[in-house]
């Protein structure tokens, strides 16, 4: 096996996707029985509906249910300030696509299946290096049938924020801090709803409604390690913020019976000094878990694929050496990308989320449209729809018997 992938998310499917196409050898792992798990990251910014064109993919993408947003808007006590305005892009994807990640996840390992070099382990989960010489050699894994081994050239761990080959490799992320958990919740949507996807800020309390077409994907914001103290509140401490914020859906908060129809996410700011050993790298979360903060978590993962791919492809096909050198340049040019991205996701929670979970959030003096702003509005334009360094599929198609 030329390359073994832990992780069936974003980075792992596409990367063994664009792998498979360019000819070479490759299993994915993924330790469930399928890709369906709900409150997952579903924003697909342009910079991915980029890659999907390059590949060809871009007309299967949108069959798949979605919606399209132009615009970024937070909704504060004393209106709403848009953000950003992607509609000022260069290329023709000047939107970002919500749509569900098993959906994508499904379309990716679909089209990487008509590839014979591409083999897919459902129920398989790794949970060790095979090491040889102070070089890793593949990897170890469990499934109903008991443990195995795959022995590859490269071993990549994509096995997201709590990687457990990144453990294995003796990786540790340095952690950047996050002052927020996030509780993710549905409520049915009525015609009489606002459309877009927003931002809702008050004073000791945030939260994100994304706009599903038929019911809400709710994220309230609660600080970090709050879980167990709402809880002992009960029900209504949770209730009340919600309908004090989105007014609108006060007639369906009910539906929320227990905390049992609410699901906690960790918030997690981390990344690794180091992505790799000999034989052995992280991408995606697994180097570098992402604040929920622009929602890119998604992009960053894929664009990590697309370079470790371009980069590695021809290598791993004829089977040269890959020298740990070579996986440092692709943490070199990596890098960037995520600390700028870390640094402004860190501003906005510490200029905005902290504050309005300690109850000190004033709406800040801007001007209601801050795409109208010129230099400002390119910026945060293509900060939020291309992200810094947006990468491109070199790696060609190769035609397999």
């Amino acid at each position: 096996m030329r390359c073994v992938i832990a992780g069936g998310g974003p980075a792992g499917a596409v990367l063994a996707l664009l792998l498979a196409r360019a000819g070479v050898e490759v299993t994915l792992l993924e330790k469930h029985a399928d890709f369906l798990r709900d409150f997952r990251g579903d924003t697909i910014h342009p910079s991915t509906l980029q890659v999907l064109d390059e590949i060809g993919l871009a007309e299967e993408f949108m069959k798949i249910p979605h919606r399209k947003t132009y615009q970024m808007d937070l909704v504060a006590d004393r209106g709403k300030v848009t953000l950003a305005d992607l509609r000022g892009l260069p290329g023709k994807y000047n939107y970002i696509a919500f749509a569900p990640q098993w959906d994508f996840l499904n379309l990716v390992t679909s089209a990487a299946a008509r590839y014979p070099s591409f083999h897919l382990l459902m129920e398989a989960e790794a949970y060790d290096l095979i090491r040889e010489g102070g070089v890793v050699r593949g990897l170890r894994y469990r499934d109903k049938s008991g443990e195995h081994e795959i022995r590859a050239d490269l071993t990549v761990a994509a096995d997201g924020r709590h990687s457990t080959l990144r453990a294995a490799a003796g990786l540790v992320p340095q952690e950047l801090g996050a002052p927020m958990d996030v509780l993710w919740f549905r409520l049915p949507r009525e015609d009489s709803d606002p459309g877009e996807t927003f931002l809702r800020v008050s004073a000791g309390h945030l939260m994100v409604a994304i706009n599903r077409e038929t019911y809400w994907q709710l994220a309230y914001v609660i600080p970090k390690g709050g879980y167990s103290r709402l809880r002992e509140q009960g029900l209504e401490a949770f209730r009340q913020p919600v309908v004090e914020l989105l007014p609108f859906l006060a007639g369906r908060i009910d539906e929320i019976r227990s905390y049992d129809d609410v699901s906690m996410l960790t918030v997690a700011l981390n990344r690794l000094r180091r992505w790799h050993r000999p034989g052995f790298l992280c991408i995606g979360d697994a180097a570098h878990a992402m604040s929920p903060v622009f929602g890119v978590g998604i992009n960053l993962a894929v664009q990590d694929a697309v370079a470790t791919a371009n980069l590695l492809a021809g290598s791993l096909r004829s089977g040269a050496p890959i020298p740990e050198s070579t996986l440092h340049l692709l943490q070199k040019r990596r890098m960037t990308p995520t600390r700028v991205t870390q640094f402004a996701q860190r501003v906005v929670q510490n200029r905005v989320i902290s504050p309005a979970l300690e109850n000190k959030f004033k709406t800040p003096e801007i001007p209601p449209n801050l795409s109208r702003i010129p230099v400002l509005s390119p910026l945060l334009r293509r900060f939020v729809g291309t992200g810094i360094r947006p990468e491109h599929v070199t790696t060609p198609e190769v035609r397999q018997a």
